[in-house]
């Protein structure tokens, strides 16, 4: 299996899913679908299915597109609110890409009702720790407002992925990295983890796809909601309150 970052607009991300032994690919949030098949040409690879993590248009928004030039391609999304959606997808659903790619649903509400996190492995071999694409869920070291859930959902959507094997590689949906650094010292001045951050984000331009769940553990203050430094910070204790609390900062901070 093989991840190939698409940057698309401003700071979203598209990605191809690409089975390496067949040579088929999935596309991810291919917003720009001239871009995205540009770097399935690039790679050697045809597009069998397009996938898509909420109906937000930065992400859904080639949808239509790439259902014209890949008329044999499902496009799979987690509501009937995604243009082209030909398979809807639930919590805990699973689909294959190629003959050896496994792609397990996480139903995630909260950003949008119909957010879909989807986790990749390819089982039959250990040549890729596995990945989950989180779209606005979860960022590296943030995730996204709240625009039709609450601080509750987000608990919950964040946990979820937590679940996940530590090594689980991040793909996220924008380039919102060194923004998330600057407020998580703010909030959260004496993690030590944030220095590796830091070095990450100063050497590269492009940080999806090059941390896992188990740094966002250590370093995101939106997992981080039991520690003492982050209750502080927002003046709550309940895991939801201080959700709500801490996203509320974010959206004002100006960093």
């Amino acid at each position: 299996m093989k991840v190939v970052p698409v940057p698309v607009r401003q700071d979203n991300y598209a990605y191809l899913i690409i089975d390496e032994r067949t040579l088929k690919a999935a596309a991810v949030d291919p917003y720009d679908v001239a871009k995205v098949s540009a770097a399935a040409e690039a790679h050697g690879v045809d597009i069998i299915a397009g996938i898509t993590t909420h109906h937000h248009h930065d992400h859904s928004g080639g949808n239509q597109v790439l259902a014209k030039k890949y008329p044999t391609a499902p496009i799979y999304g987690g509501s009937d609110k995604i243009p082209a959606l030909t398979k809807l997808v639930k919590d805990k659903d699973e689909f294959t890409v190629g003959d050896n790619i496994s792609i397990k649903c996480f139903a995630t509400p909260c950003h949008t009702q119909d957010s879909i996190c989807y986790y990749v492995t390819e089982p039959s071999t250990k040549s890729h720790p596995g990945g989950v694409f989180t779209g606005d869920t979860l960022f590296i070291a943030g995730c996204g407002r709240f625009f039709e859930g609450v601080g509750s959902e987000m608990v919950t959507a964040l946990e979820y992925l937590a679940s996940l094997p530590d090594e689980t590689i991040v793909y996220n949906g924008h380039e919102y990295t060194a923004g998330n650094l600057s407020f998580a010292k703010h909030v959260y001045p004496t993690n030590p983890a944030l220095d590796k951050l830091a070095e990450l984000v100063e050497k590269n331009s492009i940080t999806t796809g090059l941390t896992t769940i188990g740094n966002e553990k250590e370093w995101n203050p939106f997992m981080c909601l039991d520690t003492d430094a982050i209750k502080k910070a927002t003046g709550h204790e309940t895991k939801s309150a201080v959700m709500d609390a801490l996203r509320e900062q974010k959206n004002k901070f100006k960093g």
